[in-house]
């Protein structure tokens, strides 16, 4: 048996805490937020004796005198123009159910997506019956969150050719708090793969193709190369460990993680182990803090 200490590694035999910003300020059910009443409740907090107390485990948050509480793990909720990856659950009339790692299916109508061939006109009732020939059951699609209804229930849309169907890649779930908010959720790492941070917590690696086909609703069955499929499965478990670990998923913090795996001469595999998950895990960090 081979056992490897994280000590032993040249990147974090020499790791210390780094003095960086201040840390935010961490808060358990019960706990009281402040005691002053000239502030705001926001989420994830309630007024209990004339002070502010937190409902939820989470970091503190202070917008001017407003105060809320963001839960650690939680129910991916959902936002008005968020990017997120979903797969497709069923097809009805006139629209589809998408799974979004949300507690509800959200909603996909056929209304709000692009017809194949980038036509702008109304769907029509041939279009309607050949809906499960654009996406069916299984499927995985890239849209944005257009609305939320009153009962939660996340209205999609896919009108530009950056949203559509996705394949040849892989889709990882991971919790939709260590996702790094960003406007732009479509990465091409300089590993050589795609990879879409859907704010819900499905991550999608793909092999790095021209914008004009990354999405279209027929299926590419052209052969992966082996070294793109190598790079594929090492990003996805660099992802899996960063996300054991908690520490937050970005196109920075993932592409530190597969350079580090790459530099250490980890084999795909060995990134499973939770002794290198952890190795990794830490360089990572110094890296980052670096």
């Amino acid at each position: 048996m081979e056992i490897q200490l994280a000590c032993e590694l040249p990147r974090v035999q020499n790791m210390v805490h780094v003095q960086g910003s201040a840390k935010p300020r961490l808060v358990t059910p019960g706990e009281v937020i402040y005691q002053d009443t000239s502030f705001m409740r926001g989420h994830g907090t309630y007024m209990e004796e004339g002070v502010q107390v937190a409902s939820v485990a989470g970091y503190v948050t202070r917008v001017n005198r407003l105060i809320t509480v963001t839960p650690l793990r939680q129910v991916y909720q959902g936002a008005v123009g968020d990017t997120i990856v979903g797969r497709i659950t069923q097809v009805q009339t006139n629209r589809w159910k998408v799974d979004v790692n949300s507690r509800l299916d959200a909603e996909l109508r056929l209304s709000n997506i692009q017809l194949p061939g980038g036509e702008q006109r109304r769907s029509n009732l041939e279009d309607e019956r050949g809906m499960r020939g654009l996406l069916r059951e299984g499927d995985l699609v890239c849209v944005e969150v257009q609305k939320i209804s009153d009962d939660g229930l996340l209205r999609l849309a896919a009108r530009s050719i950056k949203y559509g169907k996705l394949s040849q890649g892989t889709l990882l779930a991971v919790s939709p708090s260590l996702i790094v908010q960003d406007k732009q959720r479509m990465h091409d790492l300089p590993c050589g793969a795609r990879v879409v941070f859907g704010a819900n917590g499905y991550v999608y690696i793909t092999p790095t193709v021209p914008q004009e086909q990354a999405s279209t609703y027929t299926v590419n069955f052209e052969e992966v190369p082996v070294d793109i499929r190598k790079t594929i499965g090492r990003l996805r478990n660099c992802i899996k460990l960063l996300a054991i670990h908690s520490i937050m998923i970005s196109p920075t913090s993932v592409t530190s993680a597969f350079d580090m795996s790459v530099e250490q001469e980890y084999e795909i595999k060995d990134l499973l182990k939770p002794d290198v998950m952890q190795d990794v895990a830490m360089a990572t960090v110094q890296m980052l803090n670096e």
